[in-house]
C-alpha cells in the first residue's frame, strides 16, 4: 500500500465517525501560532490547545515570512485573532546553516530565513508581527523556543501592545 493509500485508508475511518468540528472557522481563543512544519512537534499538545482553539501556521523553521504574513492577515483581519505565538524548535534543520547553503544545496532562490541565533529570530519575527500595519489588531505576540528533547517551552521574547 503506498502512503496515498494509507492516508486515504484513514481517512474513510475517519469521516465514517463524523469528524467532531467546531462550527466556526474562528479560533475561539483568538490564538494563531506560526511554527515549524518539523513533524516531530504536536503543536496543540505542546501549547495545550484543543481543535478549534487556533490557528497553525506551519513552514520551515517557524519563520514569519511573507507567506505566514499572507496567513496572518486573514486570521487577524477576518478570523478575529488577537494573540499570535512564533514558536521556534531546537534541532531545527534551518539552525546553524545560512540561505546561501541552502540555495546552493536546494537550488532554489528563495529566501530560507536560516536560524543563526534562535533568540535573536525570535526577536526580529515578533517584532514584524508588531510592526506590521494591517495586524494593528493584535494586542500580543510571543516567541517561545520548544525543546524537541524535553518537550519544555522557554519563553524568549513578548510584546504587548501598549
Amino acid at each position: 500500500m503506498t502512503e496515498i493509500e494509507r492516508i486515504l485508508t484513514a481517512n474513510a475511518a475517519y469521516a465514517a465517525g463524523g469528524p467532531a468540528l467546531p462550527p466556526d472557522a474562528r479560533p475561539s481563543r483568538g490564538v494563531a501560532v506560526v511554527t515549524c512544519m518539523d513533524a516531530r512537534l504536536d503543536v496543540l499538545a505542546t501549547l495545550g490547545l484543543e481543535v478549534g482553539d487556533a490557528h497553525v501556521i506551519r513552514n520551515a523553521g517557524g519563520r514569519v515570512s511573507d507567506d505566514a504574513l499572507r496567513s496572518l492577515a486573514i486570521s487577524v483581519q477576518l478570523l478575529g485573532v488577537e494573540t499570535v505565538v512564533v514558536m521556534q524548535h531546537t534541532k531545527c534543520g534551518l539552525a546553524g546553516t545560512t540561505d546561501d547553503a541552502l540555495r546552493a544545496r536546494t537550488g532554489a532562490d528563495v529566501a530560507f530565513l536560516a536560524i543563526d541565533d534562535h533568540a535573536a529570530a525570535l526577536r526580529r519575527d515578533v517584532d514584524v508581527v508588531a510592526a506590521t500595519p494591517y495586524l494593528t489588531p493584535v494586542v500580543a505576540v510571543a516567541g517561545l523556543l520548544y525543546d524537541v528533547a524535553t518537550g519544555a517551552v522557554e519563553d524568549v521574547y513578548r510584546w504587548q501592545r501598549p
